[in-house]
């Protein structure tokens, strides 16, 4: 990728959204924070030994504890400062059997994946009769009690998108599709996976009962099952299948955040958060979600100390819990909340190239804005036009009014892989996760050291 240089060029590239004047290009460290960031493998390194000496870490078990454990001791060798894990407790669900088979008319296994908090069949597993539906809105508008004693099947294909923007309407299939089911009496649900791509591997995630819904077994099937299953449906017989989906649920498990600092050296003026999560899914061993967004966020905020303690506190957050329903940010939020914060960011959706950057400052941030958006540029990375919302680790933050700046990651491939077996370190592009890293670097510095003042509180 060629490199641009001049602030000058930088902000032609900006075309109509900035039309900065020479003194807001980017200051003169922004160009040799970003080269050497080009440079670095420390985010390559931390992904690499999180995946291999700690693999799959789902919240709240044994796994996730060691890769706390882990990550502390990383991040003292990396020359953090206050270094330390903040304990909290949360429910927790666990994986049992996964299996289903079709009994008739055309007898074949399925493969599929138990969704989070899925409801337990008992070891011999249910049988019931296949009910189609194309789309989550096709489920919602069956009649009442129309599934009862019947297994519900939504097939509700996503697209790929750049920014991930499917994923909102395609997911609710996931998200909401168990408790309507369970709501029309469907003892149990399956749904096509969340993904992007013709792999036989499922995509698993989170749901949540909504009130008043029984907890039934739920599962998604890998793209091409769920296609093979829409094939038989449509031969015109009754379609019945066995499943076997084992789980349980233990309360008030021990997880907790990992937190590390760069100190600032005026603390009157807040603290930048550079979040991810520690946490995975059992089935990969987690490295685009989210291996790589804590070596990105760990590795920019060294490369902003490097070139001088910057005027404000950089507080790295790995949260704990974010798979299974953002824990960990909720209890950042409940320690931390009443502290000054300046401005959080998130890392979590993969580690292809950044492309866009969004802002949602307070008025009279424009230059601050257009600072970054100058020194951003030479990575490819233009200015959006859309308002920044930042992710689950930091929602609570955002809630509350922190400022948030978001550097948009192509999201192509990222649900080809999203939250299955695949989710692997040969997936991750050494140079597109230093891009990532040049990008967080050098945003982060001009926050850090910004002159403006920036908070919600």
């Amino acid at each position: 990728m060629q490199k641009i240089r001049s602030g000058t060029l930088a902000a032609l590239l900006l075309g109509s959204i900035f039309t900065p004047s020479l003194s807001l290009a980017a200051p003169a460290d922004s160009d040799a924070i970003r080269e050497a960031a080009l440079k670095d493998d420390v985010a390559w390194n931390f992904t690499e030994g999180l995946t291999t000496e700690v693999g799959p870490r789902p919240a709240g078990t044994p796994q996730e504890a060691r890769a706390r454990d882990w990550a502390v001791a990383k991040l003292k060798a990396l020359g953090f400062s206050n270094v330390r894990a903040e304990p909290y407790t949360m429910p927790v669900w666990l994986r049992g059997r996964d299996e289903a088979r079709i009994l008739s008319p055309f007898p074949q296994n399925l493969v599929l994946a138990a969704l989070g908090n899925s409801g337990s069949t008992s070891d011999k597993g249910i049988e019931g009769e296949i009910v189609y539906f194309p789309s989550i809105d096709a489920l919602e508008a069956a009649p009442a009690a129309s599934l009862k004693g019947k297994i519900a099947f939504v097939d509700h294909g996503m697209g790929a998108t750049q920014d991930g923007s499917s994923y909102g309407y395609y997911g609710a299939a996931r998200r909401q599709g168990p408790s309507i089911a369970s709501k029309k009496g469907a003892i149990a649900i399956l749904i096509r996976s969340i993904g992007t791509d013709h792999h036989r591997v499922p995509h698993t995630g989170v749901q949540m009962w909504a009130d008043g819904a029984t907890p039934i077994p739920a599962a998604a099937l890998s793209v091409p099952d769920a296609e093979q299953l829409v094939r038989i449906v449509k031969r015109g017989e009754p379609v019945k299948v066995h499943l076997t989906l084992t789980s349980r649920m233990l309360k008030d498990q021990p997880s907790g955040n990992v937190i590390a600092e760069i100190p600032g050296s005026d603390p009157a003026a807040g603290v930048v958060v550079a979040a991810c999560h520690l946490d995975s899914w059992d089935q990969g061993t987690g490295a685009i979600d989210d291996a790589t967004g804590c070596g990105i966020a760990a590795a920019s905020a060294l490369q902003v100390a490097k070139a001088g303690q910057p005027r404000r506190t950089i507080r790295v957050l790995m949260a704990g819990a974010e798979e299974v329903g953002g824990d960990g940010a909720r209890a950042y939020f409940k320690a931390h909340g009443a502290e000054r914060h300046a401005l959080a960011m998130e890392s979590d959706f993969g580690a292809d190239r950044v492309w866009r950057v969004d802002f949602k400052l307070p008025q009279g941030h424009d230059d601050l804005a257009k600072r970054i958006a100058v020194a951003l540029a030479p990575l490819g990375v233009g200015a959006g036009r859309q308002e920044a919302g930042g992710g689950a680790d930091i929602a609570p933050l955002v809630k509350a009014g922190v400022p948030v700046i978001d550097l948009q990651q192509d999201g192509t491939r990222y649900f080809d892989l999203h939250h299955t077996p695949d989710d692997t370190l040969d997936k991750v592009d050494p140079e597109q996760l230093r891009q990532n890293v040049a990008a967080w670097a050098v945003t982060l510095n001009l926050v850090a050291n910004a002159s403006e003042s920036m908070s919600a509180n």
